[in-house]
């Protein structure tokens, strides 16, 4: 008896197995007809023309620009005068290290 209900299990194990085989094999193939789907898709928007296609860009400028984060008036100030000081600094900066060489060239070229 023992046999018996070891076989029938083993059966239904296998029964099993089929099952799930044939499960995945057939979103294999499900996943290869939506693939082939939206590669048509594709190859007709790109048939669509280029009137069509500068429309869809506009639509997706204008959804993402309605996305954007604008700042208030109050941290547009603070942001420019950042700046302002950011490039007269670095224009200071940079003025100071041109004067330096100078110096330096005209010392070598005296010795």
């Amino acid at each position: 008896m023992g046999k018996e209900k070891k076989v029938t299990t083993k059966k239904k194990d296998v029964k099993e197995e089929k099952e799930i085989v044939k499960k995945e094999t057939t979103k294999k193939v499900e996943k290869k007809k939506e693939v082939k789907k939206d590669k048509k898709k594709v190859k007709k928007e790109k048939k669509a023309g280029i009137f069509k296609s500068i429309i869809n860009f506009f639509k997706g400028v204008k959804s993402e620009m309605s996305k954007v984060a604008w700042p208030n008036k109050k941290n547009m100030v603070k942001y420019t005068i950042a700046t302002v000081i950011f490039i007269v600094f670095f224009a200071l900066f940079f003025y100071g290290i041109i004067l330096v060489l100078g110096l330096l060239k005209d010392l070598i070229v005296i010795l």
